[in-house]
């Protein structure tokens, strides 16, 4: 029931705090002159004004490069300035809800795994793209439940035909591994928002997909 393709092969997920005092759209703009396909912003402790503010400056440079933007977890604020998509987890608005709103109907839906039972439900049925959190263990994102690992995504491969979008620890050493077990992209936060030039870091992930 997925509408979309997801041809996209390395994903950044960015918030202004992880580009440690950098420009945000600047980070964002230098990973995708390095290869970014797709991007994310993920604001989880910004009001909604904060969060929509961000999300109209860096919308304006996705559309200048026709890259996806996706919005995490903000029905709102991914309505408001026509986001190409949305991205949810367990404890978020669930994907069959998302696909009853109007505006939201025909946008890229994206769900995130956190147990094998998940891949059996309506939710990831209508979702687009499953992101698989974290493939190992990151400082960035705390409340999760499972560590997938290499292991992981090949079960999960097994299991489902949807796109899966690995998330977690990734980086230019272990990106190739990651792609090798099954996943068909890679989304990454700090080696891209923490690498001191973003452009080549992205540059040398998509490189890793690309061997």
């Amino acid at each position: 029931m997925s509408l979309h393709p997801f041809p996209y092969q390395l994903y950044l997920v960015i918030s202004e705090a992880d580009c440690m005092g950098r420009n945000f759209v600047k980070v964002a703009e230098q990973a995708i002159l390095g290869g970014v396909d797709v991007i994310q912003l993920r604001e989880k402790n910004s009001s909604t004004d904060s969060f929509l503010t961000k999300a109209l400056q860096l919308i304006e440079l996705t559309e200048k490069y026709s890259i996806p933007l996706i919005i995490n977890d903000h029905v709102e604020v991914a309505e408001k300035i026509n986001a190409a998509g949305i991205h949810v987890g367990n404890s978020d608005a669930a994907p069959t809800y998302l696909r009853q709103q109007t505006h939201l109907s025909k946008k890229i839906i994206g769900y995130s795994i956190e147990y094998l039972s998940q891949l059996d439900n309506e939710q990831t049925a209508v979702s687009d793209y499953l992101g698989i959190s974290p493939v190992f263990s990151t400082d960035t994102k705390t409340d999760t439940v499972t560590e997938w690992g290499l292991e992981g995504i090949k079960t999960i491969r097994q299991l489902t035909d949807k796109p899966l979008v690995a998330i977690g620890h990734i980086h230019s050493g272990n990106a190739k591994e990651v792609i090798n077990a099954g996943a068909d992209c890679i989304a990454v936060v700090s080696a891209i928002c923490g690498a001191p030039d973003p452009q080549k870091a992205a540059y040398q992930l998509k490189n890793e997909i690309l061997k």
